[in-house]
């Protein structure tokens, strides 16, 4: 299998957003906006209209299904916009794979981190008091104010970039 023009494009991009997500913990708009218009671009011009509707379709495939996630505060706005670009570059079928195993390998990295961390009873015992806490107050400050801690939190290009190889290995080798 030959990878195509856009399968490099796609990889430039993850790279890019996996040193950005590592040092800085988001993604910056430049390079999801950017990475839209580009996939978006690129199918116009190699494939005309099907291509600029396949890319069109793509990016509100991936940016839809993670705005759900991001609603339930599981991923980022980065993340969102990030799948929308994937979606765009890739198409539906491919986001959907990305997304799947994401979210697979997202899960068994928060499962490490939580069996390794020396914090996770103290955390858990504290997300339970302040769970009962403001049900009892009728007051969500408490579970605001916890959710602010990011002790479990880490860049979900962690999972993304496992799920990109694991896709294309099964997919394509």
């Amino acid at each position: 299998m030959l990878l195509q023009g856009s399968d490099y494009l796609l990889f430039v991009v993850l790279l890019m957003a996996l040193i950005w997500d590592i040092r800085f913990n988001k993604l910056p708009n430049w390079l999801t906006a950017g990475a839209m218009i580009l996939g978006i671009l690129y199918h116009l011009i190699m494939f005309g209209i099907d291509g600029l509707v396949f890319s069109f379709i793509g990016l509100l495939a991936g940016g839809g299904i993670f705005l759900i996630l991001y609603l339930f505060k599981a991923i980022g706005a980065g993340d969102v916009k990030l799948f929308a670009a994937i979606g765009a570059i890739t198409g539906v079928p491919m986001v959907f794979y990305f997304m799947m195993y994401s979210v697979v390998f997202a899960g068994v990295i928060g499962i490490i981190l939580l069996l390794f961390m020396k914090t996770f009873l103290r955390n858990f015992l504290n997300m339970l008091f302040n769970f009962v806490n403001s049900l009892l107050s009728g007051k969500l400050k408490d579970l605001r104010e916890f959710d602010i801690n990011k002790t479990t939190r880490f860049p979900f290009m962690y999972a993304v970039i496992p799920a990109v190889i694991v896709t294309y290995y099964y997919n394509f080798m």
